[in-house]
């Protein structure tokens, strides 16, 4: 038989096609009428944010790229400049059915339930009244017009703010006028404002978009002139700022450097209202250097996403999903003394199904017991008013030994880092900063505590990061142990982090960018020689996104060999499944529910002896060979089949599931004449009651 070229362009998805197919995914449970109505809204939004990253990042990343090397070829055998082609296609029929969703399908479901947004055409002569007085009093002290002339240069537009484009006629008092101002509305002002009770007819949801406000009303600023026209637009720059490791002393003054740069990158996305005129868009585009297929005309305000707050501003339960109360395990709940706990057995958390809170215990007791000597910790996402961050701080305060790994480079959270960094310096706290050229990325804590005349490690390692408010909405898995040699890792990676020193071998973690991916390699390949020899050969994987390529074309040798390969991929898969002689045993499935899929899970048959690993890492080139990532074994017998449960559940649902095809689309996995299976509401039913 003709042995197949496992690097051929046709077994690879192109990863930003991928990746709109997932904003794909996500928008489509805004059309599902099984879930509350504001939550779909929400959905809608969150489609939206995630296309403004994807111009934000992926698309900033592949211009800097054909900068270099127009020439370059992706995996799936696209040169860039067909990759931008294939975006534009893809992302325009994306923003073309948010649109339609929400003018279509969400507005008019919100007017049933007596939630309106009201436009200027709809407004009675009460409301006009009151919104001009809004407009005078809240609005035109602050708004600064520009007019454009050789005095008053276009002005610099930040990252995705609300601006408009004013076409004008007529003299000013100084005899000038330039046709054109720009009109740059203040991050401090609502886009969304909510009418009083009293001007309303329906109830107390009735709101009115701040651009409507604006343009109903624009006249006012530009005294004795005529305005022509009013436009809403938009920018979206680069915002994945660059720091040159190899020139730079202090980390911390280069994060903020760039940071103060951020919001003026180079454009890389225009929207515009979609009744704009054409010189005035030609105009735009000119102005900030783009080409037709970076521009998006909208049918309704520029920002979607800022339809969000609409959610806090409703008090509507019934169109909002049931709260739920995540439950504590018997373990923890039985005995306060949570190291006692640990000592006792390794512990499981699956988040939010089951609460952060003893994470927060765990740092707390250690901070607060006389018997702890020192507390170490990684930081990648942890918010601004962070329990864990006050814990370590008040340990720190104690004068226990606290060390505390902070990841500068988190994108979007850098400016929170650096200020959680002041705060635990100020409290003599030791910070670093990692390693130089790679981001920690993993999800650590370590407390060694004295007891009698032994040291005992205590560790929390975890597959997201330690943010109380995110961990009620991504799925996670934490383990607490005090196993000897995994807690003797633990330390040497931190060891790592924190000074200088050839590779630590460790026990039983796997670290990027060391032993991870060689791991991952070597487990594959054991399926394969099990499958080869008759032996039960299977993979299950559950992870955020699939790009690495030599991680696939192990998996297709696998599928090859006979080794059946499930995988569950939230986002990214550039992996092919169901090519004959390649890929027909691999099935990949992504599942879009109420929260966002978030554990990282590698689980091999190993002959039926499961070996089940646990990581902060996806399968893709930056988590394997660009961070500082960790992949711990679950050695308890009783939690490796509890996961292996869950991902059997996972692997069941037949109502929040999306098949991936060869083709590169997702198709919805519908019951036919079975019961629904909807594995985070059975997940919910069984931990929260």
């Amino acid at each position: 038989m003709e042995s197949i070229d496992l690097n051929s362009p046709e077994l690879y998805i192109n990863r930003e096609h991928s990746l709109l197919e997932f904003n794909f995914r996500v928008l489509a449970q805004a059309l599902d009428e099984t879930l509350p109505l504001l939550e779909r809204l929400n959905y809608l939004c969150i489609s939206c944010s995630n296309l403004d990253e994807f111009y934000e990042v992926r698309v900033a990343s592949l211009i800097q790229m054909a900068e270099m090397d127009p020439n370059l070829v992706s995996s799936d055998g696209l040169t860039i400049n067909e990759q931008f082609d294939k975006i534009s296609i893809k992302a325009h029929e994306l923003v073309a059915e948010q649109y339609r969703v929400l003018n279509e399908v969400l507005i008019p479901c919100m007017e049933a339930e007596n939630i309106r947004f009201l436009r200027r055409d709809r407004w009675s002569p009460a409301q006009k009244a009151w919104l001009e007085k809004y407009f005078n009093e809240e609005l035109l002290p602050i708004l600064t017009p520009v007019g454009l002339d050789s005095a008053h240069p276009f002005p610099r537009i930040l990252n995705k703010s609300l601006n408009f484009i004013i076409s004008l006629t007529g003299k000013d008092a100084f005899g000038r006028n330039s046709g054109r101002a720009i009109l740059q509305a203040p991050r401090a002002l609502p886009r969304i404002v909510q009418l009083p009770v009293t001007e309303t007819d329906s109830g107390p949801y009735d709101f009115v978009f701040l651009s409507s406000i604006i343009h109903a009303f624009v006249n006012e600023l530009f005294n004795g002139m005529m305005v022509k026209g009013c436009y809403q637009f938009r920018v979206t720059r680069n915002s994945d700022f660059f720091v040159d490791d190899d020139a730079i002393d202090d980390l911390m003054l280069a994060v903020e450097g760039e940071l103060a740069m951020r919001n003026y990158g180079d454009e890389v996305r225009l929207e515009i209202d979609g009744n704009c005129p054409e010189e005035t868009v030609n105009f735009l585009l000119a102005r900030f250097d783009l080409k037709p297929d970076r521009l998006f005309l909208a049918n309704g305000p520029v920002n979607l996403s800022r339809m969000q707050t609409i959610l806090s501003m409703v008090e509507r339960p019934d169109l909002k999903f049931t709260p739920f109360k995540s439950s504590v395990p018997p373990a923890l709940g039985r005995n306060k003394d949570i190291f006692a706990s640990i000592r006792k057995q390794d512990i499981l958390l699956h988040h939010p199904y089951e609460s952060f809170s003893p994470v927060v215990d765990f740092i707390r007791q250690a901070a607060a017991d006389p018997d702890v000597l020192a507390i170490k910790q990684t930081l990648y996402r942890t918010g601004v008013d962070s329990p864990i961050v006050a814990a370590l701080i008040k340990a720190a305060r104690a004068g226990k030994e606290v060390t505390v790994v902070i990841e500068l480079r988190a994108r979007f959270d850098e400016k929170d880092n650096i200020g959680l960094a002041a705060k635990l310096q100020e409290a003599a706290a030791h910070v670093v900063y990692g390693v130089v050229g790679y981001k920690t990325h993993a999800k650590m804590c370590m407390v060694l505590r004295k007891e009698g005349s032994t040291l005992r490690n205590y560790v929390h390692l975890g597959t997201g990061n330690y943010h109380p408010k995110t961990a009620r909405l991504y799925t996670d898995y934490g383990l607490f142990t005090c196993e000897k040699e995994l807690g003797e890792d633990v330390r040497r990676v931190f060891m790592q982090l924190t000074s200088l020193g050839k590779v630590s071998k460790l026990n039983k973690l796997l670290q990027s960018p060391f032993t991870l991916h060689h791991g991952i390699m070597k487990m594959i390949d054991r399926e394969i020689e099990n499958a080869k020899k008759g032996k039960p050969a299977r993979i299950i994987i559950k992870v955020n996104a699939v790009v690495e390529e030599q991680a696939i074309q192990a998996l297709y040798r696998a599928s090859q060999a006979g080794v059946e390969i499930k995988m569950i991929v939230r986002g990214v898969c550039c992996l092919r499944p169901g090519v004959p002689g390649v890929s027909e045993n691999i099935e990949v499935r992504s599942i879009v529910g109420r929260f966002l899929e978030h554990t990282r899970i590698y689980a091999f048959c190993n002959g039926g002896d499961w070996a089940v690993y646990a990581s902060s890492a996806d399968l893709m080139n930056r988590n394997m060979f660009r961070r500082v990532e960790v992949c711990f074994p679950i050695a308890d017998k009783r939690i490796a089949e509890r996961i292996l449960n869950d991902l059997d559940a996972y692997l069941r649902d037949n109502a929040q599931a999306w098949q991936l095809q060869s083709d590169g689309q997702y198709r919805h996995l519908r019951a036919d004449n079975q019961p629904i299976y909807q594995v985070q509401t059975e997940l919910l039913k069984a931990f929260c009651g």
